[in-house]
């Protein structure tokens, strides 16, 4: 039975119908739970290895800004009794010489903790092996921004995943000139922290998953993800005028994008679908249907009807697992669909995984970790070119499609990376 490409694969949980389900860490807007309390107030930091992301290829030194998002008009679907919805976001983007000032840290402190934990479990990882709180970025918090006018591409994560878990591929973008918002989807991830200190975490959904999966109806949960993730992007999109001044001068919000991971991709695609503001998107290794086991039977609206603008699909290889549009149904649907440009790229040798910062990140416990584990986790691609790979097609698309830059990497012709077109 093929897994859930809707739900991150890169978190622990309950694996029932093939649907991987985050594990839990609950807490409530205004207080939080006992468990998250724990993991914010350690006192000693965390030992273990600390790892790297691979530095941004472009010219711009990056900057980092995060912010909180509330909408007053929409109650939480996730935290029961909340009258709103609140979001944390960060922008990453072009800014001037940074040297000498302190890098961001990937992940806040509870997020470090919760997610960490849960990775290591997913990966069959030593626990504490990893110092997840230790991993910096190469951006620098609230640096001046570069003068010019940049693109805005906003990046969605997997059901499940923070908005932390692709900062390589954020960071490398904001270095190629954009402005790249990334969006916590509150109540999926185990943990969310927001400024004040308070940590919502995602017990509420893993109970609704229980009895969606007990009761047979997991495709009418999955709809209501997916419509609380494109109500946030809304959101998102609404309030990008109402940022700092210093922000909102070098954004161009008639240039947006949207990319994603997992379900992320699928929101980018459902997003797009119902909202002209966003010309051009990237789903990355996601299924476009409402179920627990892509088979074509709850297919989404943008996999019925397509879109009149660019979309490019970005799939995996795996033998168990692999997505292109002649083995995902709702990608073949999509493609019969679609009236707007389009490509279905393979990543050679990967996995679901290997479109995160799992495939930077995890390869480095290499020699302390048997080969076999990562592999499973990350695919068996050389981490050097799959990083490289999926950074060049990202950028060569929104290029293309944003800033009317072809550098004909997605025309399908030989290559330098380890990647196959499908046709």
């Amino acid at each position: 039975m093929r897994s859930s490409r809707f739900v991150a694969a890169s978190l622990v949980g309950v694996v029932v119908c093939g649907l991987a389900v985050p594990s839990a860490v609950a807490a409530s807007a205004g207080a939080t739970s006992p468990t998250v309390r724990a993991l914010s107030a350690r006192s000693s930091p965390a030992k273990g290895v600390r790892l790297t992301l691979p530095v941004p290829s472009g010219r711009y030194a990056t900057g980092e800004s995060s912010f909180r998002l509330v909408d007053d008009e929409r109650s939480d679907p996730w935290v029961p009794g909340q009258p709103y919805r609140e979001l944390m976001i960060s922008v990453f983007y072009p800014s001037v010489h940074t040297g000498g000032r302190p890098f961001t840290h990937q992940f806040p402190p509870a997020v470090a903790t919760a997610f960490g934990s849960a990775v290591e479990q997913s990966a069959e990882l030593p626990a504490g092996l990893v110092n997840w709180a230790a991993t910096t970025t190469h951006s620098v918090r609230d640096a001046v921004p570069a003068p010019g006018r940049f693109p805005v591409v906003l990046y969605s994560p997997g059901a499940g995943d923070p908005r932390d878990w692709n900062v390589s591929l954020a960071e490398d973008l904001a270095s190629r000139g954009f402005v790249v918002v990334t969006v916590d989807h509150t109540g999926e991830a185990p943990a969310v922290q927001f400024p004040d200190g308070h940590v919502v975490g995602n017990e509420p959904l893993m109970t609704a998953w229980a009895t969606a999966i007990q009761n047979g109806t997991t495709p009418a949960l999955l709809r209501k993800v997916m419509a609380a993730r494109t109500a946030d992007t809304e959101l998102v999109l609404d309030r990008l005028t109402s940022l700092p001044t210093r922000l909102t001068r070098i954004m161009d919000v008639h240039r947006v994008g949207m990319f994603g991971q997992s379900g992320g991709g699928f929101t980018a695609a459902q997003a797009m679908y119902g909202d002209p503001r966003i010309k051009a998107g990237v789903n990355m290794d996601g299924t476009l249907e409402y179920t627990s086991e892509p088979d074509g039977t709850h297919l989404s609206e943008v996999a019925l009807h397509g879109l009149d603008r660019p979309f490019l699909l970005m799939g995996n290889s795996s033998a168990a697992d692999g997505s292109d549009v002649h083995h995902e149904p709702s990608w073949a649907s999509f493609w019969r669909n679609q009236r707007g440009w389009k490509a279905d790229v393979t990543l050679n040798d990967s996995v679901h995984a290997s479109f995160t910062d799992a495939k930077a990140l995890l390869p480095q416990l290499a020699g302390r970790v048997p080969v076999d584990k990562l592999d499973a986790a990350v695919g068996k691609v050389d981490p050097r070119l799959a990083v490289a790979a999926n950074r060049a097609l990202v950028a060569s698309f929104f290029d293309r499609f944003l800033k009317g830059c072809d550098d004909h990497l997605l025309d399908g012709g030989a290559s330098p990376y380890p990647i196959a077109f499908v046709r």
